[in-house]
């Protein structure tokens, strides 16, 4: 197969798909004009993935900056600002004036992707279905605990403070499950190509316990990697020591990854900025990882899954970079907004899709060290006091309080200091997990 075949996961193939993009039909309503003027060749470039990622990032950014302030207005008009109280004193008093600050700001990052994904990506491929339909049901989701908890005071005494803990948990889990479930199948439809035994290949890549250090394919000592001119090689079989999951243990992974990561961005918002810049700087990441995973020739040269269609999901990782780079412009300190359970529900559930997709969970953990590090410290802190409590009749805490950016911040650090350090950690983690996909 040449280079640049269907195995290149959407580059080249795209003139022919370029009809179920809606900047393709823009194009194509200004051709005369831009043939006559030669501008025409210049366009092409928005049929390449890569253009169309980078270009995400620039629609999404855009559209958060233009409806940011009217939303926020919105939001202040409707009074759902946050008044956020602590079983902490001493944190109480430092987060008194975030009191009346508007929350459900999720919308914003949430309404920019998924116009971005509407204009840029491949609306025929079924990974970018999923990727809306991730998007849209944990915003959904997150937006009516929202408004549930930001209302209950304009309601009726007794009336719901939000949905109970066990009640988000169940739809995170069953929504995971559902989305799991799908992705598992989109392995058999084979989008792009691919016909006996080779389909079988891409099936099984696109299915595999992805392992940190576990090469994917089996690669013979003496092959030529570059032979036949520089054509890299196709074909190569799978590592015969992978394992395959079948259906109950990929929807078990896939649920576990898809819920959990949605629940730490969730845990993580409680700062100034933390969990959309943290976030932000793993859809970089996880926009190069897409690009590997996508193309044949480079996937097999590092070594890790191909699963063929999933090119386009760069352009879901740029409006994911841009929508966050957006609402920092508000939501750094001190915040204009807060991105609310709407906000973070959702950009951890298509964090987590991400990596289902692409077969890089082992991957996530590392690049979102610090969701599953906030994650971790509540559920110690919570175990740690439990289990003291029932040992000594009195709880012990192992923090002075959960998640763990609040005990840093009792400890001295100021809220900045926090979120920046938490930052730096997010960038040299993406580095560190890259240097395991070239170790391989």
């Amino acid at each position: 197969m040449p280079r640049g075949g269907a195995g290149e996961g959407g580059r080249v193939d795209s003139g022919k798909l370029g009809g179920s993009r809606l900047i393709y039909h823009l194009v194509e309503s200004l051709k005369g004009p831009l043939e006559e003027t030669g501008l025409i060749r210049i366009l092409q470039v928005v049929f390449q993935v890569e253009f169309r990622a980078f270009l995400a990032v620039l629609v999404s950014f855009g559209l958060v900056l233009a409806f940011g302030r009217p939303v926020i207005h919105w939001l202040l008009r409707q009074k759902v600002g946050d008044s956020p109280e602590f079983h902490n004193a001493d944190l109480n008093d430092l987060m008194r004036s975030r009191a009346g600050t508007p929350t459900m700001g999720g919308i914003l990052i949430c309404g920019s992707i998924l116009i971005t994904i509407l204009l840029l990506a491949e609306l025929r491929s079924r990974y970018i279905h999923l990727a809306i339909a991730v998007l849209v049901a944990y915003s959904v989701l997150g937006m009516f605990d929202d408004w549930l908890k930001l209302t209950s005071a304009r309601r009726s005494p007794g009336s719901r403070d939000g949905l109970l803990p066990w009640e988000k948990l169940l739809f995170q889990l069953g929504l995971a499950a559902l989305f799991s479930w799908v992705i598992f199948t989109q392995a058999t439809v084979n989008p792009i190509g691919g016909v006996g035994a080779q389909a079988e290949v891409w099936q099984d890549s696109a299915r595999v316990l992805n392992l940190p250090f576990q090469k994917t394919w089996d690669t013979p000592v003496e092959a030529d990697p570059f032979a036949d001119g520089g054509e890299t090689m196709f074909g190569l079989p799978l590592n015969p020591n992978v394992m395959v999951l079948g259906l109950g243990g990929f929807v078990l992974l896939g649920t576990l990854v898809i819920a959990g990561t949605s629940n730490a961005v969730n845990i993580s918002d409680g700062m100034d900025g933390l969990a959309a810049g943290v976030v932000g700087f793993a859809a970089v990441a996880f926009m190069i990882l897409v690009h590997i995973a996508g193309s044949q020739v480079e996937a097999q040269s590092l070594l890790v899954p191909h699963v063929p269609g999933t090119a386009d999901l760069m352009v879901v990782a740029g409006a994911m970079i841009g929508a966050c780079l957006g609402f920092l412009w508000f939501n750094s300190s001190p915040a204009m907004v807060f991105m609310g359970d709407t906000g973070s529900l959702a950009l951890g559930g298509l964090l987590g899709y991400l990596a289902v997709a692409i077969r890089q969970e082992a991957l996530l953990v590392v690049i979102g060290g610090i969701f599953f590090l906030e994650m971790g410290s509540v559920v110690l802190q919570v175990g740690w006091f439990k289990f003291t409590r029932i040992r000594t009749g009195k709880g012990r805490r192992l923090l002075r309080c959960s998640p763990i950016h609040h005990h840093f911040h009792l400890g001295g650090w100021s809220e900045q200091q926090v979120v920046t350090r938490f930052w730096l950690i997010t960038i040299v983690l993406s580095m560190a997990a890259f240097a395991l996909v070239k170790l391989r």
